[in-house]
């Protein structure tokens, strides 16, 4: 096995517990491999810190699978990584037959993310190491959560940087990709071929519980509301009337058969168009919500793009608030991990302040517990949910 030594000084994160070795933090590497070959990786003392799988044509060298100098990356492990992880799921999941199995890193499987939806189960194996144990983890996953079927959604562009082609197809027997799953006693139709991520956004569950108790009798926007999740709790929860937008018309078809689907057809209407020139629009109008719901896909995914996506939290934050009484409730998301807490918070208040309001937090949430953040790993928190009183 080849052996990865690190500069002096660069072992101090990964002894901390952080997964990944990047390029220019390796010395030298001893020893014949070949890209997403199993290695090892020593301090510059000559010291143990973990075994994981090697890409050097990525500037993520090395993921960390295992510190344990013992423990083989084999069927075996991926056996116990697996159980493990559906075990912690079944634990912390209530009240729905739909939840992310495998976080990646946050499992201690970089790079390898795992939802079920039903019966069904959806995989993305987003790196090269990761990649080439594809059939050993289908196997495992079929022995382990025995699904109806399996669908591979290995669409997603940061393969490109891995080397990585872009596919998705069946995994095995073909079946109908379009899925209904049960979350907190709502339907929701998920696409698991065609539908964002691996088909919906199960990291809000909680936080759409959250809309509890503020909605009820109110009239609600849904802004980016993709395919209404938020939109059919704030229905579930007693709101009068709920008006959701989005940009993406095929989304608003699947938010129109939610709501029909869940006997809410008269009470959610949607609308396609930028949430952005809409909210100036309303605002413009003089029209007003009991509660604004703000969940925008991320306006960043590098730090140099963060200015920005600061200028648009910002933008559709003081939006939001215009359109609330006061008294009304704000629940705005950030799904950007360089957008991070503090920033967020900061970025609101400067909101409130130029929209001449005042806010009060009620909750400041985070990802649901299937997306469990490694500590060690801070890119494994990425999403913030801020339910804000607005005066």
């Amino acid at each position: 096995m080849a052996k990865a030594i690190l500069h002096q000084g660069k072992q101090k994160r990964i002894i901390n517990g952080h997964p990944w070795v990047y390029r220019g933090e390796i010395k030298e590497i001893k020893g014949p491999y070949a890209p997403g070959d199993i290695v090892d990786v020593y301090d510059c003392r000559d010291r143990f810190l973990g075994r994981g799988y090697i890409n050097p044509a990525s500037q993520i060298t090395i993921r960390i699978m295992t510190r344990q100098p013992a423990e083989e990356i084999d069927e075996d492990f991926f056996r116990r990584r697996i159980q493990a992880a559906w075990q912690y799921r079944q634990q912390v999941v209530r009240d729905t037959n739909a939840c992310r199995v495998i976080f990646g890193e946050a499992d201690f499987l970089p790079a390898l993310i795992v939802d079920k939806f039903a019966d069904y189960l959806v995989v993305q194996t987003l790196a090269l190491g990761i990649d080439v144990h594809k059939a050993t983890i289908f196997k495992v996953l079929q022995e382990v959560m025995q699904p109806a079927g399996i669908y591979e959604r290995n669409d997603v562009a940061v393969r490109k940087l891995e080397g990585l082609p872009l596919i998705t197809g069946f995994v095995g027997q073909p079946f109908d990709p379009k899925v209904v799953i049960k979350e907190n006693g709502i339907k929701f139709v998920v696409d698991l071929a065609g539908g964002q991520k691996t088909g919906y956004f199960l990291d809000q569950r909680e936080n759409r519980m959250a809309l509890q108790g503020l909605v009820k009798g109110g009239r609600v926007l849904d802004c980016f509301c993709h395919t209404g999740t938020f939109a059919m709790y704030a229905a579930k929860y007693g709101a009068r009337q709920v008006l959701g937008l989005d940009i993406a018309a095929p989304a608003l078809e699947v938010a129109r058969a939610n709501a029909q689907l869940n006997g809410y057809g008269d009470l959610c209407s949607f609308k396609e168009g930028n949430s952005f020139d809409e909210l100036r629009a309303m605002e413009k109008a003089g029209d007003k919500f009991d509660v604004v719901i703000l969940d925008p896909p991320a306006f960043t995914k590098s730090s140099q793009a963060v200015a920005g996506a600061v200028r648009g939290y910002k933008e559709i934050n003081l939006r939001g608030m215009k359109l609330l009484p006061p008294g009304g409730y704000l629940i705005t998301c950030s799904c950007s991990y360089h957008m991070k807490e503090d920033l967020f918070l900061q970025v609101i208040q400067e909101a409130a302040r130029d929209a001449g309001r005042q806010l009060r937090l009620v909750e400041l949430r985070r990802q649901a517990k299937d997306h469990p953040m490694l500590l060690a790993y801070p890119e494994s928190h990425y999403l913030k949910c801020l339910v804000l009183q607005v005066w």
